[in-house]
C-alpha cells in the first residue's frame, strides 16, 4: 500500500480547545476546504492529541462534511465532534485500502468512539516443525517466523493440546525441545507411554520417521479418511502376517485419530475451512460468537464483547468486527455470517488482499451451513445473557460496596495493588483492575522494583509502586477524563501500608480517591479481614457477606498476578548471563563465546587476544567485551 500521510491543521483560533458541540463542528468545517475528494482515513484529535475515532471514506471531502451536520448525527458521535480540537488524514489509491488501514489504524490505538474489540489475543496453533531432520510437534501461539507448517487456528489452548496428545498417541512425534532432542542416551517416559516413536536414540530411522510426519500432516489437512484407510490396511496385513502386537499397535493409533475427531461440538460434512460469525444484540450490548472449522473439523469457539454505542445495527457493527478481527487473524476461505455487513463486497475484497486468495462471505439462507451459523447464533445469546446477568450481579455489588464503605457513589474503577518477592529477591509490584463488567485484563500492570534498598520493604515497594504509576497517570491525564482514573484504591495490607498510600497521594495533591487497606485477621484467615479506611476506625464484615466474597475475590486476583509476575522474572533471572548485559553480543556472538570458553566466567576471565580468536569476534568487539569485564582498568 502506497499512502501518502498529510496532517491538516487549521488556523490557531481552530484548534484551541473546546467543549461544546459548535466549536467542534467549526473545526471540523475548517479542514473541509483542503481536503480531496478520493479515498482515504481520517482521525479526530482531541486536545491531547488522542485519537478519538478513526475512519475510512471513499470521498473524503464528503464523509468528513457529514460531521458538520451534527442534527443527523447520533448522541455518541455528537459529544465525539465537540471533543474534537483537530483532525489527521491519510488518503489511500483505493477504498479496500483505506479499510485495511482503519482496522490497522483501530487496533493500534484504541479510539474511544469506535466499536473495539476487548479481547486481543492470539489464537494458538499446532506446528509441526522443519527445521529438523526429525521434526517436532507442538503448540505455537504468536507469529509464524519458524518454519515449518501451521495448523489451526484453535479456540482454545485446551483444545491445542489435547489434540496433541492424541495426535502423539496416532503417529508417535516427539515434542521435546531440540537441545534436549540432541543429549538423550535413552528413551524416556513419552516413549514409554507410547506417545513418540524416540528417534532421539535411533529407535526409528529417519525414512519412516518421514512418513509419520506425512501422515499428521496429511490429518490436519483434511484427509484424515485417507489416513485411517491407510493404517487400516496395515493393520489387516499385520495380522494377516501374524504380527498381532504391531496390528495392536496400529489399532490403537486409529482410536487415537477417532479420539481426535470425536471432541467435536458440531461438524458438517463439506465445511472444510470457515469461520462461523454470528451476532445477538440485546438492550444496546452484543456478542458475536466464532465458530473455527479447519480440516473438516470444529476447533473450537470464542465469544466477544465489541465495546460500541447503543445506536449501532447489525450490518455496521458486524463490517467492524471482521475489518478488526482479521486484521490480526489469517481469514480463512469463507466465512458465513448470520447478518448482512453494511460493506460487504468491500470487505470480501479487503480479507481477500489480506489473505492472498479468494475469501468469501456468505449468509446462508437454509441448509447445514444455516444450521451451523442458528447454532453459533443460539450460543452468542447464551453467552450474552450471562454475561448480562453477570454484570448486573457486579454492579449490585458495586453498590453494596459503596454502602458499606459510606462512599458517595458505586465505584466505577477499582484498582487493588500488591507486592511479591522471596527475601527481596525479583521484587514485583502488581495492580490489577475491576470496572463495571468485571475484571479489565488489559488494563493490569506489573512494576519492576528498581530501588535496591526498595526489595524486601513492602512499604518501601508499595511506595514506589504508588509513585510511578500516579506521577504518570498525573502526566499523561490531568484532566482525569479518560476513564482509566480510579474511584477506589485498595491495598493488600493494614494500616501501615494505608499510611504510605495516603502519604504519597497528599504529596502529588491527589485528594479525590478513596483509599481502602485489606489485611487478614489472627492467623491470616480468611472470612476475618479488617477494612482499615483513612480516619477511620477498622471494620469487619461478616463471615458469608458478599461484599466480604468479593473484596476477597479483589484481593486474591491481585495477589494471583502479583505471583505470577514474579515467577516470571525469577525464571528469566536464572536463566540470565552476564553477556547479556553487554550492547552488540546478540544470540550468536553469545553462542560462539560459550563454546569457546564453555561458561560466561571463563569470558570474563579471558584477555583480548583470547577473545580475538573466537570466531565471529572481531578486536572492536573483543576490547567492548573486555571492558565490560574490566571497568577499573
Amino acid at each position: 500500500m502506497s499512502d501518502s500521510i498529510r496532517e491538516r491543521r487549521p488556523a490557531e483560533s481552530a484548534v484551541a480547545p473546546q467543549t461544546n458541540l459548535a466549536a467542534g463542528v467549526e473545526v471540523i468545517r475548517n479542514y473541509l476546504a483542503t481536503l480531496p475528494i478520493g479515498p482515504g482515513v481520517y482521525r479526530m484529535l482531541n486536545g491531547r492529541g488522542d485519537a478519538l475515532y478513526v475512519g475510512k471514506a471513499r470521498n473524503l471531502k464528503k464523509r468528513v462534511a457529514n460531521y458538520t451536520n451534527p442534527a443527523k448525527q447520533p448522541y455518541r458521535l455528537q459529544r465525539m465532534i465537540a471533543e474534537t480540537v483537530s483532525m489527521e488524514f491519510v488518503t489511500t489509491h483505493t477504498e479496500v485500502e483505506a479499510l485495511l488501514l482503519e482496522a490497522n489504524l483501530i487496533n493500534q490505538l484504541r479510539p474511544r468512539y469506535n466499536v473495539l474489540l476487548r479481547d486481543d489475543k492470539s489464537f494458538p496453533y499446532i506446528l509441526i516443525t522443519g527445521d529438523h531432520d526429525f521434526p517436532q510437534i507442538v503448540k505455537h501461539r504468536g507469529s509464524q517466523k519458524r518454519k515449518g507448517n501451521y495448523y489451526g487456528p484453535f479456540a482454545t489452548v485446551g483444545a491445542v493440546n489435547r489434540t496433541i496428545t492424541a495426535l502423539q498417541r496416532a503417529f508417535l512425534l516427539r515434542n521435546c525441545a531440540d537441545t534436549i532432542f540432541q543429549a538423550r542416551s535413552r528413551p524416556c517416559l513419552q516413549y514409554q507411554i507410547k506417545r513418540c516413536s524416540a528417534p532421539c536414540v535411533n529407535r526409528i530411522d529417519e525414512v519412516a520417521y518421514d512418513d509419520l510426519v506425512d501422515q499428521a500432516s496429511q490429518f490436519l489437512s483434511g484427509r484424515s479418511s485417507k489416513v485411517q484407510e491407510a493404517l487400516a490396511k496395515q493393520m489387516q496385513t499385520a495380522s494377516e502376517g501374524l504380527a498381532f502386537e504391531q496390528a495392536a499397535a496400529i489399532r490403537d493409533r486409529i482410536r487415537a485419530l477417532t479420539q481426535v475427531q470425536a471432541h467435536q461440538d458440531i461438524n458438517l460434512a463439506g465445511l472444510v475451512e470457515a469461520d462461523v460469525v454470528a451476532l445477538h444484540q440485546v438492550g444496546g450490548q452484543s456478542c458475536i460468537q466464532v465458530f473455527f472449522f479447519r480440516a473438516g473439523r470444529n476447533f473450537g469457539n470464542r465469544a466477544y464483547f465489541p465495546a460500541h454505542g447503543k445506536g449501532l445495527d447489525a450490518p455496521e457493527l458486524l463490517n467492524a468486527f471482521l475489518a478488526q478481527f482479521y486484521e490480526k487473524h489469517p481469514p480463512p476461505k469463507l466465512v458465513l455470517l448470520s447478518d448482512v455487513p453494511s460493506e460487504r463486497a468491500l470487505a470480501a475484497e479487503a480479507l481477500s488482499i489480506r489473505a492472498g486468495r479468494k475469501v468469501q462471505l456468505i449468509v446462508p439462507q437454509r441448509g447445514g451451513k444455516r444450521r451451523v451459523v442458528d447454532h453459533a447464533a443460539a450460543n452468542a445469546r447464551d453467552a450474552l445473557t450471562r454475561r448480562m446477568a453477570e454484570s448486573a450481579s457486579h454492579r449490585r455489588l458495586m453498590e453494596d460496596l459503596a454502602t458499606r464503605l459510606d462512599l458517595d457513589a458505586p465505584p466505577e474503577r477499582i484498582e487493588i495493588y500488591d507486592n511479591s518477592h522471596i527475601q527481596g529477591t525479583s521484587p514485583v509490584g502488581a495492580m490489577v483492575v475491576s470496572g463495571l463488567n468485571g475484571f479489565e485484563k488489559n488494563a493490569y500492570r506489573k512494576f519492576n522494583i528498581r530501588q535496591k534498598d526498595a526489595a524486601g520493604d513492602d512499604y518501601a515497594m508499595m511506595r514506589e509502586v504508588l509513585i510511578r504509576r500516579f506521577t504518570r497517570a498525573l502526566k499523561e491525564n490531568p484532566d482525569r477524563d479518560g476513564g482509566s482514573w480510579p474511584d477506589l484504591i485498595i491495598i493488600d495490607g493494614g494500616r501501615g501500608q494505608l499510611s504510605v498510600a495516603e502519604e504519597i497521594f497528599a504529596d502529588l495533591g491527589i485528594d479525590d480517591v478513596n483509599l481502602l487497606g485489606i489485611a487478614k485477621g489472627p492467623e491470616r484467615n480468611a472470612g476475618r479481614e479488617h477494612l482499615y479506611r483513612i480516619g477511620r476506625a477498622p471494620i469487619m464484615l461478616e463471615p458469608r457477606d458478599p461484599v466480604l466474597y468479593f473484596l476477597q475475590r479483589l484481593r486474591d486476583e491481585a495477589h494471583r498476578f502479583a505471583i505470577g509476575s514474579h515467577r516470571a522474572r525469577r525464571a528469566k533471572a536464572m536463566t540470565a548471563s552476564p553477556l547479556d548485559a553487554i550492547a552488540g553480543i546478540g544470540a550468536k556472538r553469545k553462542k560462539a563465546l560459550l563454546l569457546h570458553f564453555g561458561s560466561a566466567q571463563s569470558v570474563a576471565r579471558a584477555g583480548l587476544a583470547d577473545l580475538e580468536a573466537v570466531d565471529g569476534i572481531s578486536r572492536t568487539v573483543a576490547q567492548k567485551i573486555y571492558g565490560h569485564f574490566h571497568e577499573d582498568q
